[in-house]
C-alpha cells in the first residue's frame, strides 16, 4: 500500500514551541495545518506523540496545539531519536506523519533518525516550518532524497479516512475547509 495507512500511523509533532514560533516564516499557516492534523488524529484515533526541544530556553508546546502531557517527550538532542526510549514509542511497522520546527534542524535530524531506523516516514510540507524559507526547502528536498515522503495536509487527512462513507468524513472535511 502507497497510501498512508489511518491504522498504523503515528502523529509525530516536534518541537512547536511558542518563544520560537513568532520567528518562523509563516508560522500561523504551520500551526494552523499542525493543529487540523492533531484534531483530525483524535477524531480517528490515530496516536500522537508531542516534542519539545530545551523546553526551559524555548517554553512549553504553543498553545494551540494542546498537547497531551502522557504523549510528551522533553529531549536535548535534536534529533529525538537520540533520546533514550523515543524509538520505544514508534512502531516499527509505522507510518509516521511529522509536523513541526525547525524544519532543518530537529524536524529533519529526527526524520533522518526515522528513516536510520527504518521507519516509513511523511512529512507534511505545510505543517512544517523554519526562520527562513531556503531553510525549509533545503531541508524538505533533503529528507526526501533519503526516502521520507512529502505530503500536505489534506493529504493525510484524505488518507486516513480513505472514504467518503468514513462515519468521521463530514467533521474532517469541516477541519480542512
Amino acid at each position: 500500500m502507497l497510501t498512508i495507512d489511518p491504522k498504523r500511523s503515528l502523529l509525530l509533532v516536534v518541537d512547536f514551541q511558542a518563544r520560537l514560533m513568532p520567528a518562523i516564516h509563516e508560522g500561523e499557516a504551520a500551526v494552523r495545518n499542525a493543529r487540523r492534523l492533531i484534531e483530525a488524529a483524535q477524531m480517528i484515533d490515530v496516536p500522537r506523540l508531542f516534542t519539545e526541544q530545551n523546553a526551559k530556553g524555548l517554553g512549553p508546546t504553543a498553545q494551540e496545539l494542546h498537547v497531551e502531557e502522557d504523549r510528551l517527550v522533553h529531549k536535548q538532542y535534536f534529533d529525538a531519536c537520540r533520546e533514550d526510549g523515543f524509538l520505544d514509542r514508534v512502531p516499527v511497522d509505522g507510518h509516521i506523519v511529522v509536523v513541526g520546527c525547525e524544519a532543518h534542524v530537529c524536524v529533519q535530524q529526527t526524520v533522518l533518525g526515522l528513516l536510520g531506523a527504518s521507519r516509513k516516514t511523511y512529512v507534511v510540507r505545510d505543517a512544517v516550518g523554519s526562520r527562513h524559507p531556503e531553510n525549509k526547502e533545503a531541508a524538505v528536498r533533503r529528507m526526501e532524497r533519503h526516502g521520507a515522503e512529502i505530503v500536505t495536509t489534506e493529504m493525510v487527512v484524505f488518507e486516513w479516512l480513505q472514504t467518503a462513507e468514513h462515519s468521521r468524513f463530514r467533521q474532517a472535511l469541516a477541519l480542512i475547509k
